[in-house]
């Protein structure tokens, strides 16, 4: 039986002439997607080192090239890797893997296993299970996906850097979709692309203030029967008046729909306080409830040194997200910057990335993601922890059953 992801990656076109070609495009991109599953394959020798050394039954098993005369199967060379994954529909890359990570996380395709290091758990396990505990998610959360924008350090195409944006799911921190722009300057078309794409009715997507327009808004609310919750600051400064005004008061106007958080760790501790209020279509598009978000910030002695307050508006109408929901919907909405992009950045060292050639940089951004997603729907808090349990080629392609 064929992997489910090598049968997605088999969809990606491929755009070599066929006289001349020596391997599989599937082939190729399998052993990428293992080889940076596992430690220190974050540059293109990395992965072409790894698949070098793939075992023969993996290979025979993923459609390799065979060489009678040798009497062993091929694996392509460094500057095929480099050839090919700098010529790529980058696209239909994108597509095939988040595509296989939908299917893992809506239980049609086997989930991943990594195998563990024998002793007690790992402490960022450890503390993620703790922290569920402490801070239990609210009852009646619908599923929620943030999209956010991340610029690749140093590659640029002919119209200028290489910015990607992607979408998250907040509970399982797997990557659903990721398009790409030019610059930063066209994120907000990219977005409303990406979401277009990723057929979630019902879902409630978080997005920062640089996407908060009555564009987006409605294509959400309109076109994918979704929700949205949404920051209001200077680019929609009648809506944010209009927000203001709406929640103005004390703090004892306002107990009914007022909700307050205090969390403490890494040095510091904060407390949250979210208050809510009705609103409809002449505030914003699709606009069900405004909020106030207040988060003051001090030290571990509880001493208050900093405070900070956002105004927002969602689509979601009091009875399906109190105060409680879009306080933890707020909240998930920046695990895409610590569970994927400070992730790609430290543990898979993609600013450091000396590769800089056609959509090469994006497809290993992409494999990075699909690694990202793997571990975590895999149940792993620590990606680098993980990444080290993964000793052997066997086990690297046990995790995607090849």
């Amino acid at each position: 039986m064929e992997s489910a992801l090598a049968s997605r990656l088999r969809q990606v076109p491929d755009r070599r002439a066929e006289r001349g070609r020596r391997h599989p495009l599937t082939v190729i991109l399998v052993l990428a997607a293992c080889a940076t599953l596992v430690v220190g394959g974050d540059s293109m020798t990395a992965i072409w080192q790894w698949a070098a050394r793939a075992p023969q039954v993996k290979l025979a098993r993923i459609g390799a090239r065979y060489d009678p005369l040798a009497g062993q199967y091929l694996v392509p060379s460094e500057r095929t890797f480099r050839r090919v994954l700098a010529d790529l529909d980058a696209d239909a890359l994108d597509a095939a893997t988040c595509a296989y990570v939908t299917e893992v996380a809506s239980g049609t395709a086997p989930a991943p296993e990594i195998p563990r290091t024998p002793g007690p758990i790992e402490r960022e396990q450890r503390r993620a299970a703790q922290r569920a505990v402490e801070h239990p998610a609210p009852a009646g959360l619908l599923p929620a996906a943030a999209l956010d924008g991340k610029a690749l350090t140093g590659a640029r195409t002919e119209s200028g850097r290489i910015f990607l944006v992607g979408a998250v799911a907040h509970a399982s921190g797997a990557v659903l979709g990721q398009s790409q722009v030019p610059d930063k300057r066209g994120e907000g078309e990219a977005a409303r692309t990406l979401l277009a794409g990723l057929h979630l009715p019902g879902w409630v997507f978080t997005l920062d203030a640089l996407h908060t327009t009555k564009k987006t808004a409605r294509l959400i609310t309109d076109r994918l029967d979704a929700h949205y919750v949404l920051i209001l600051k200077g680019n929609q400064p009648l809506a944010r008046a209009a927000a203001q005004a709406l929640l103005a008061g004390t703090d004892t106007e306002w107990t009914e729909t007022t909700e307050v958080e205090d969390d403490r760790g890494h040095g510091r501790t904060e407390r949250r306080t979210i208050r809510t209020a009705q609103a409809d279509d002449t505030l914003f598009p699709g606009a069900g409830q405004v909020f106030r978000l207040r988060r003051d910030t001090g030290g571990l002695d509880g001493t208050r040194t900093g405070k900070e307050i956002v105004f927002g508006v969602t689509s979601l109408p009091a009875h399906l997200a109190g105060p409680a929901h879009l306080n933890h919907y707020e909240r998930a909405h920046w695990s895409i910057e610590n569970k994927i992009h400070w992730v790609r950045d430290v543990t898979f060292h993609e600013d450091n990335s000396q590769v800089r050639t056609g959509t090469a940089p994006r497809a290993l951004a992409s494999f990075r993601n699909l690694g990202i997603s793997t571990f975590r729907l895999a149940g792993r808090a620590n990606i680098a922890h993980a990444r080290r349990d993964l000793l052997s080629h066997n086990d690297a392609f046990a995790v995607y059953g090849i």
